[in-house]
């Protein structure tokens, strides 16, 4: 593993130790549950490098090609550890990137493949973040992603989202349940965007639902 440190990082202690247990033990079961998405945008990935933005604990190591770096922005200190044992524990080499999506350390124009999912609705600014995925691609690569999205307006499940928002983003670090994720993607200058949406039937992850997975192409 090599790191590169840009100073900005965040730990919110208990919280953050609670959210690295929490998508490590559920790890199988949100795989489960966001497999047809991710299939459908994480298909077909390309390049020795792979960029992906808030790589947490590892979540979409299933998805990269063998031979693979992956170069993992991830500020949040309390994921650390479990991507870096579980990139070991998969043979896939690791570039961690401690870093704002915001604001990555990384040159223009510089990689062909970037990937995330349910990261979008947690960064202070996307705007931002989209800009700087638009700036790190090459012409013609790809931005790959999966997203939880607000629901219809008016739904029952919009009205749970919209009620839930300061507990549910003081719990999960700043998850917002009720952002509209896919207006951002298509208004962010890519080139071209192809995104479909899908209801996830769980109980457990009722309020992030509804979803979206796609490619937008720089």
């Amino acid at each position: 593993m090599t790191a590169t440190a840009t100073g900005v990082t965040f730990d919110h202690g208990l919280r953050g130790r609670l959210n690295a247990w929490f998508f490590e033990a559920f790890d199988d079961r949100i795989a489960r549950l966001t497999a047809p998405l991710k299939k459908r945008a994480f298909s077909d990935l390309r390049g020795e490098r792979v960029l992906e933005i808030g790589a947490g604990v590892g979540a979409n190591l299933r998805y990269l090609p063998r031979g693979t770096t992956l170069v993992a922005v991830e500020p949040n200190v309390r994921m650390h550890d479990a991507l870096t044992r579980r990139c070991v524990r998969a043979g896939v080499p690791l570039e961690l990137v401690t870093a704002s999506a915001e604001r990555m350390p990384l040159p223009d124009d510089s990689v062909d493949e970037v990937i995330c999912s349910l990261v979008l609705c947690t960064v202070p600014d996307p705007a931002a973040v989209l800009a700087e995925v638009r700036r790190v691609l090459r012409p013609g690569g790809r931005f790959r992603f999966v997203e939880h999205v607000a629901a219809e307006p008016g739904s029952v499940r919009s009205r749970v989202q919209r009620s839930i928002r300061r507990p549910w983003g003081w719990t999960f670090e700043g998850c917002d349940p009720h952002r509209d994720t896919a207006a951002a993607i298509e208004g962010a200058g890519f080139a071209h965007v192809s995104l479909s949406r899908r209801t996830l039937r769980s109980g457990l992850f009722y309020p992030v639902g509804t979803a979206i997975s796609g490619v937008a192409t720089a």
